[in-house]
């Protein structure tokens, strides 16, 4: 794989962990208190050489010396040292779940906020992955690295004051091998820090097809793609495992390099203690001490080579995850938005709007399109394929501006008015209806979330769904499964219906809400969406013409263009595109 493969964004680095400060500064005390027994951790530790440079030098060489009483000096240290790291131990922890809780929360908040096309140009599995694998190695970077990290520098720091009282001379022979450290550590550490990125980048990879091809496994079985599907993964997996493992191979040569000149040159400065030993220029306990005091040292020093290493992992984590707490939704409120008239009324006009989608800049879904849909109105929209059908409810709702015209609801212009309210005024039923995985109540009260079970009811009787929900194991309460799975297609229509009901919006989208169904389940539906029509608005999009004979308008859209209305006679007679599609429908059900 070429070099130029694991070149790191701008965003990539150390600069990204400002992001976890930014969650952790919350909570001041917890800081305060790991940083506390950060230092008394790390002072114990350094305070246990001085132990033994005192047992030795006085416990066993003084006449009548009391030799108990420097054991007992050694193990308070040893006492104080288990205390302060457990507390240690337990304040990083907690900081690193509630930063992490706390993150996820932030981000998800966000993403909530962003429009559709966010979403049709980042792929939806990759968001979650980053919101798992990248928030659990922040986890491990609050919770553990970045306290390994300020330790092992306060013990290097503090054992090389402590060697300089022991002998200016050895420390800096020891000091010699330092700058022979950090230039392979800063060299080998930005080599490390692309492949960091490079890998997680991979890991993500992995977990969105996972998503993909378990959420869509019906479709893997039913035409035999297991084996390809299989593969597949496999071949993203080896990816995956080929870029670790040249980031374990990178990190091995740092540790390896790091170590190897850190020990050397303790080995080095033994050496010429033993001659100051001879020599009486040093004691016995001193030198004890030097050498437990240098392997500390030299301990913090090549855990930090391995620390930075997570650094950068955790840099590029939290990276990834500030780019989406970064998106800026373009569909907001304005400074200043307009307030919906009251009451409402329901009125949805359409001023020679053209637009595309930002995927598909180059075809218009709708150009100069006009419609005046009057409160209380039964407007059907037709057409073919791709007409922009659609399109005019994605518009109604505000998840698009068009790119010229204007859209209003009760006389006010969209774009002027906070998207919230808009989308207040409108309830909708999908042909393809959304069932969370949660219970019945909750699907049910999506739309109206403090609905009281009296108020769900009545929307389920009106929506013909009362029945199947009382025969539900726990009623309102049952799990209805991940989409909806215990429910049949009619069921699922039925209680987005319901959900419709208990909107009480004045303007109501139908996207061809009876589509698919059996002809049970259909006439449940349509008179379900009967009682759901009664004084309100409706724009009913059609498949099916023989469901908008009794509209009080149809309009036909082609290739985005408003080219008939009328009513279903009218339109008939007229021998145009209704005409020619009625033809094609009608004749081939009497066939």
């Amino acid at each position: 794989m070429a070099e130029s493969d694991f070149e790191a964004p701008p965003t990539r680095k150390l600069g990204n962990l400002a992001l976890i400060w930014r969650f952790a500064i919350h909570y001041p005390w917890y800081i305060a208190g790991a940083g506390l027994m950060l230092l008394i951790a790390a002072g114990a530790t350094l305070a246990i050489p001085d132990g033994f440079r005192r047992v030795i030098d006085r416990g066993f060489i003084e006449t009548g010396g009391n030799i108990a009483q420097y054991f007992y000096y050694l193990l308070g240290i040893v006492i104080v040292l288990a205390l302060a790291t457990s507390i240690r131990f337990y304040f990083v922890s907690w900081l690193g779940e509630r930063v992490v809780a706390d993150l996820r929360v932030a981000v998800q908040r966000n993403l909530l906020s962003l429009d559709p096309k966010y979403f049709e140009e980042n792929r939806p599995s990759e968001i979650a992955s980053r919101m798992t694998s990248d928030t659990s190695v922040i986890e491990m970077i609050v919770g553990t690295t970045i306290s390994v990290a300020l330790r092992n520098v306060v013990m290097g720091i503090g054992g090389i004051v402590y060697l300089f009282t022991l002998s200016p001379k050895l420390t800096l022979m020891l000091l010699l091998g330092i700058p022979l450290v950090i230039g392979p550590i800063f060299y080998l550490g930005r080599k490390l820090r692309d492949v960091s990125r490079f890998s997680q980048d991979r890991i993500a990879d992995v977990g969105a097809m996972v998503a993909e091809t378990l959420g869509a496994m019906k479709i893997v079985q039913a035409f035999g793609q297991e084996k390809r599907e299989s593969e597949r993964f496999g071949s993203a997996v080896d990816q995956a495992f080929n870029t670790a493992r040249r980031r374990i191979l990178i990190r091995s040569v740092m540790t390896a390099i790091v170590i190897s000149l850190i020990f050397g040159a303790i080995t080095m400065v033994m050496w010429q203690a033993a001659d100051d030993v001879i020599n009486d220029r040093i004691s016995g306990g001193s030198v004890a001490a030097f050498v437990l005091t240098g392997m500390i040292v030299a301990g913090a020093f090549g855990a930090l080579t391995e620390v930075f290493g997570e650094l950068m992992r955790g840099a590029g984590a939290a990276g990834r995850l500030s780019e989406l707490l970064q998106e800026v939704p373009e569909i907001r409120a304005p400074a200043n938005p307009k307030k919906l008239p009251e009451p409402a009324r329901g009125k949805l006009a359409f001023g020679n709007v053209t637009f595309s989608y930002p995927t598909r800049p180059e075809t218009n879904a709708l150009e100069d399109f006009t419609l005046a849909v009057e409160p209380g109105e039964v407007v059907a929209v037709v057409g073919p394929s791709g007409a922009g059908k659609s399109t005019l409810f994605q518009l109604a709702q505000r998840f698009y501006d068009p790119q010229n015209g204007a859209i209003s609801i009760d006389g006010v212009d969209l774009r002027d008015a906070d998207p919230a309210d808009v989308r207040a005024r409108i309830a909708m039923v999908p042909q393809e209806t959304v069932i969370f995985g949660a219970s019945a109540r909750d699907n049910l009260r999506y739309s109206e979330w403090d609905a009281s079970d009296e108020a769900l009811w009545a929307a389920a009787e009106a929506a013909n769904a009362a029945e199947f929900l009382r025969k539900l194991p726990e009623g309102l309460d049952t799990f209805l499964g991940e989409s909806g799975a215990r429910l049949s297609g009619g069921q699922r229509q039925r209680i987005a219906i319901a959900r419709a009901l208990l909107r009480d919006a004045p303007l109501l989208l139908l996207d061809e809400a009876t589509s698919s169904l059996d002809a049970e389940s259909e006439r449940l539906v349509q008179e379900a969406l009967d009682r759901l029509m009664r004084n309100r608005t409706t724009i009913v999009i059609a498949h099916r013409l023989a469901t908008v004979r009794s509209a009080d308008r149809i309009i036909v859209l082609d290739n985005g263009r408003l080219v008939e209305q009328g009513d279903h006679a009218s339109l008939s007679a007229r021998d145009g595109l209704y005409a020619k599609l009625a033809r094609l429908q009608f004749e081939g059900w009497a066939a």
